[in-house]
């Protein structure tokens, strides 16, 4: 299916219509931790108790992704995105106006189901309006959101909480999402498939629930009175029904998740090998908070204050990303970004007190820029070379993978730092001491490290259709 003929207007605004939901949707999921211990005592419970709620969302998300593609394909991608967002906004209403556990919950249900469908149906938008030329530059624009986001909403969320009410977690949401609508409605253009495929139901409960045990095990890894094994156990579930999803996929006439995909060298890559990248870069926004709060003695707001850094890195790399790309190409650009990203988070867990202060910012400013490159990279690189009647499969695995890493990074960090506190002999409490951290960092970075081999073995000229380099 080829992109309609779009007018300048839309083809303009297109990207960043769909970079304000995925800013909103992400915002949303880092922004609410530090709002837990304020809502805890207007609901008069303890914090423990709305884990219910940060969990049901992560499920939502887990059941609904996979579906996402089909329904677009079935019902109009600018209907599906539309409703999305109306949900997402009257969600986030009843979020901030929940009175007790239980409407929150349901709430953050009601939520995730917008949010599953808001990202992945508003990058297939992209990537199928988009001439390859101007691919990049789109890919770019939307990625940047879900880079910044984890590391602006913690502070964020500090700020509202401290000088207003958890109340404005949410309801800030409230104009931007009214804004989308309008734009929505008047420059998205609604594509469908001509294809009319059944659903595939069996693959929708198998993927559903790999995603549900590898996020409910990511969230039983971050928390700190929950016994290792038990939070390995789920991912290990979860892995093992993620094979079965792949092998029900490879024999079902039409798959939910179109593992054809994956005979792509460019989209495999970003899928395989940038899941590994993912998960020990995303477990830094994990272990960084904790270091400068533990480790360091700093308050709260001091040390969002000093993570901003790294958000500074992240939005300074989108203006050069895309001149990177086509100067020096995809893989050349990985390989140096990779290796970067895993020194840096290395030296992120030998950061101490007694450094000084501009040699803490410089660390944490170069994670920043690195993070930034290569995440931009992987999402614009994932569809250099797939063909418009595969597109919606593509989003629907690449949306998938992307939020199990998310999950699975923050699980990384937080395993790793209790399993090195338990190898210093100091238990698995949440006492860390610096050669904890030094640890924790030392294996993310190396994990980063070792997705090298998979960026090593891509063609030279990968992703020359979207202007990566030059084709040799």
């Amino acid at each position: 299916m080829s992109p309609p003929s779009d007018t300048p207007p839309r083809m303009t605004w297109l990207p960043y219509i769909v970079a304000a939901t995925f800013f909103m949707e992400y915002l949303d999921t880092t922004v609410i931790a530090t709002a837990l211990p304020q809502m805890a005592h207007s609901f008069g419970v303890g914090p423990n108790s709305l884990s219910l709620g940060m969990t049901a969302y992560m499920l939502a998300l887990a059941i609904f992704i996979p579906a996402s593609g089909w329904v677009a394909d079935r019902f109009g991608s600018r209907s599906v995105f539309f409703g999305a967002v109306a949900i997402f906004t009257a969600a986030s209403l009843l979020c901030g106006l929940s009175d007790n556990v239980l409407e929150f919950t349901a709430a953050r249900v009601l939520q995730g189901l917008g949010g599953a469908m808001m990202v992945p149906v508003g990058r297939l938008i992209v990537v199928r309006s988009t001439d390859k030329s101007r691919l990049m530059q789109a890919i770019s624009t939307i990625t940047w959101p879900g880079i910044v986001a984890p590391v602006v909403g913690p502070p964020l969320g500090g700020f509202i909480t401290t000088f207003a009410s958890w109340r404005w977690v949410f309801l800030i949401n409230l104009p931007l999402c009214l804004l989308v609508l309008a734009a929505v409605a008047a420059w998205v253009p609604n594509l469908r498939s001509s294809e009319r495929r059944p659903l595939d139901l069996v693959g929708l409960l198998l993927s559903g629930s790999a995603l549900t045990a590898l996020l409910y095990g990511a969230e039983l890894g971050s928390q700190p009175d929950t016994p290792p094994a038990q939070a390995l156990g789920c991912i290990a579930v979860g892995l093992a029904l993620g094979w079965v999803t792949l092998a029900h996929a490879r024999r079902h006439p039409h798959p939910l998740i179109e593992v054809s995909t994956l005979r792509i060298p460019t989209f495999s890559v970003t899928v395989l090998t940038g899941s590994a990248t993912r998960v020990g870069i995303g477990a830094v926004p994990y272990l960084m908070p904790l270091l400068f709060q533990v480790g360091f003695g700093l308050s709260a707001f001091h040390s969002g204050l000093l993570l901003l850094v790294s958000a500074l890195g992240n939005l300074g790399m989108k203006a050069l990303t895309t001149r990177i790309l086509r100067r020096f190409g995809f893989k050349q650009v990985s390989l140096a970004a990779v290796t970067v990203a895993g020194l840096s988070t290395i030296a992120c867990g030998w950061l101490s007190p007694d450094q000084p202060l501009a040699w803490v910012l410089l660390v944490i400013f170069v994670y920043g820029l690195v993070r930034s490159l290569q995440f931009s990279t992987l999402a614009t690189l994932a569809y250099a070379d797939v063909p418009p009647p595969l597109m919606s499969g593509a989003s629907t695995l690449w949306s998938a993978a992307a939020q199990m890493t998310i999950g699975l990074g923050i699980a990384f960090g937080a395993m790793a730092l209790r399993g090195a506190s338990a190898w210093h002999g100091e238990g698995t409490g949440q006492a860390f001491s610096l050669a904890d951290f030094r640890l924790a960092f030392g294996l993310a970075g190396a994990l980063t490290l070792a997705s090298l081999w998979g960026y090593a073995r891509m063609a030279a000229d990968a992703g020359h259709r979207v202007g990566g380099g030059q084709k040799r």
